[in-house]
């Protein structure tokens, strides 16, 4: 008996090592990143098994105050926020309230004609042909569209191909499925996410970026300019249930622990989200709801980045290896999947608890 504690607690001690070993070599590689892309301040946090392995902040939320980045700094994390859309797209489902395969037209009020056979469906998979909204004039965040504004303005443009014939990055999609949660629940976006969401989880810190909010411990963003740090363009595109979550990196650790059981979503909804869709001539892409479907070096890969002006996010979670990387940045380059994922390698030969 004594024998077999001593061996556990060697072995304990080794996995300590390693794993110690693989977080300095972390902290190495992030450094130099930074360093070489310029990036101000980032945060980063490893779970594995559900328990945080790795929590660290580097450089400056702030660059003009000398403010450091600290784990509880809060970040733009831009399109990670179209998993928060679906998952409460799904949670209605859940309840019978609306089917994905529903038209969206059902939700809508006075859609246009050539949206007639998109469903809610095509929105979650970047599938419906709606054109998206980025880059186009008229979507400011000062004008403050309503919904019936929004509906009217995007849905001037062209259908871009037949729903479920081919597949396009779409904001407009999640814009519209954000109303369709408002229509469904009775309830604004962000009050449905913070009652089912977000305070469930205790996701305290987690809220809407919109810039007039005073925000404890809120990053600034960067842009860069012939390698000239500058304060972000504040002229913003409203980006909504496509975008316009802030949060922190330990929130996010509690959403991706969420995710392993079924208090939000069961496991019919999330094999749904995890499935990559496939088009009307039978072709795949490697997305689900919300999230890429993917594999890295040969472990499947379920994850998303994220970016707004001035931040760069992502959250990339290996189920088969129990572990999930969430880096969060205050950089305009669209860097922090790149990082996330090189991060996650560092740990994949280390074993789980679970196995």
């Amino acid at each position: 008996m004594q024998r077999l504690i001593r061996l556990c607690a060697s072995l304990a001690a080794v996995l300590l090592a390693i794993q110690t070993v693989r977080a300095d070599q972390v902290d190495k590689y992030l450094k130099s990143q930074m360093q070489e892309h310029r990036i101000p301040g980032l945060t980063l946090e490893v779970i594995r098994d559900g328990k945080a392995i790795k929590t660290a902040a580097y450089g400056l939320a702030n660059v003009e105050l000398n403010v450091p980045a600290k784990p509880e700094t809060v970040f733009e994390i831009g399109s990670i926020t179209k998993q928060f859309t679906a998952a409460g797209i799904l949670m209605l489902a859940q309840e019978g309230k609306l089917s994905v395969d529903d038209k969206i037209s059902k939700y809508l009020k006075d859609p246009p004609e050539a949206w007639a056979n998109v469903t809610v469906r095509h929105l979650l998979t970047h599938t419906s042909g709606i054109k998206s909204y980025t880059g186009l004039d008229g979507f400011q965040i000062w004008r403050h569209l309503t919904q019936e504004q929004f509906i009217k303005a995007i849905g001037k443009e062209p259908m871009e191909f037949q729903p479920g014939d081919s597949w396009k990055y779409c904001n407009t999609g999640f814009n519209l499925l954000g109303y369709i949660i408002e229509n469904v629940s009775g309830k604004n976006y962000w009050e449905f996410m913070g009652e089912r969401v977000f305070q469930p989880l205790g996701m305290q810190a987690t809220t809407k970026r919109l810039y007039s909010l005073v925000i404890p411990n809120r990053a600034s963003g960067y842009e860069q300019t012939n390698h000239v740090w500058m304060n972000r363009d504040t002229d913003l595109t409203e980006v909504f249930s496509a975008g316009a979550i802030a949060s922190t990196a330990g929130d996010l650790a509690k959403w991706s622990v969420a995710l392993n059981g079924d208090r939000l979503l069961n496991a019919a909804s999330k094999a749904q989200m995890w499935t990559p869709v496939k088009l009307n001539d039978g072709k795949t892409r490697k997305y689900g709801f919300g999230w890429n479907v993917d594999t890295l070096e040969g472990h499947k890969n379920i994850g998303h980045g994220g970016s707004t002006s001035g931040f760069s996010a992502s959250i990339q979670r290996f189920p088969d290896d129990h572990l999930a990387v969430i880096i969060l940045s205050n950089t305009d380059e669209e860097i922090a999947t790149t990082l996330a994922k090189k991060v996650a390698t560092f740990f994949f030969a280390q074993p789980s608890a679970a196995e």
